[in-house]
């Protein structure tokens, strides 16, 4: 019988268009100074992990994050585009109370989370979805036994969220999708599982934690 696959499942630390609900898609924005201190404190969680490989969205935000779970393993970070958030089309760059105002038809159908609507230019949630369980299988069938760490984005983590637990794309989301928030799953042939879901411990400003210097 195969090894199951260890995976830790990271969302990308804080950035300024989180904080501002400004939709960043597949636009290349970077971590603000919380996301770095939320990366670094990420990184010293999993410093003591048997972490055999780091994958990360080539994305700036999830790269500078994984680099830092990476370094204390002195692993280079492996680039996987596929790991990238969900296209948003024209949707990019806008605000949730923009897209409101300015498209409130469109916007319905991506409140209701309808599963084929597609922001021009941008991907459905079926699309999305196939996307992110393709390239999440793929990659823990490459590693049976061993634990790989992926770090993308939020859309990814619901996902993978909802992938472990057998819920459909509609149901509304009773779970949290913190930035830097550990996650952890297990993958067989059969599917994912989950093992445990928005560890933030390592996020209390008063954890000890011994963090990277170098």
């Amino acid at each position: 019988m195969e090894e199951a696959t260890r995976l830790i499942a990271v969302r990308h630390g804080e950035t300024a268009w989180n904080v501002d609900t400004r939709i960043q898609g597949q636009l290349d924005i970077g971590l603000n100074e919380t996301g770095l201190w939320q990366a670094r404190r990420a990184g010293g969680a999993l410093a003591d992990e048997p972490i055999g490989v780091v994958y990360a969205s080539d994305l700036s935000r999830a790269w500078q994050t994984a680099e830092e779970i990476a370094k204390p393993h002195g692993l280079a970070v492996q680039p996987e585009p596929r790991l990238r958030e969900r296209a948003f089309g024209h949707f990019e760059g806008l605000s949730f109370a923009e897209i409101e105002a300015t498209l409130p038809v469109q916007a319905k159908l991506w409140r209701e989370r309808d599963p084929e609507f597609e922001p021009d230019g941008g991907e459905s949630l079926l699309t999305f979805r196939d996307r992110v369980t393709g390239v999440a299988t793929e990659l823990a069938a490459r590693h049976p036994g061993e634990l790989v760490v992926l770090v993308a984005h939020g859309g990814v983590m619901d996902v993978l969220y909802r992938a472990a637990t057998r819920q459909e794309l509609q149901a509304p989301r009773t779970w949290q999708l913190g930035n830097a928030a550990i996650n952890r799953m297990l993958w067989t042939p059969e599917g994912f599982s989950l093992v445990g879901w928005s560890d933030i411990a390592h996020l209390a400003a008063d954890t000890p934690l011994d963090e990277p210097t170098t």
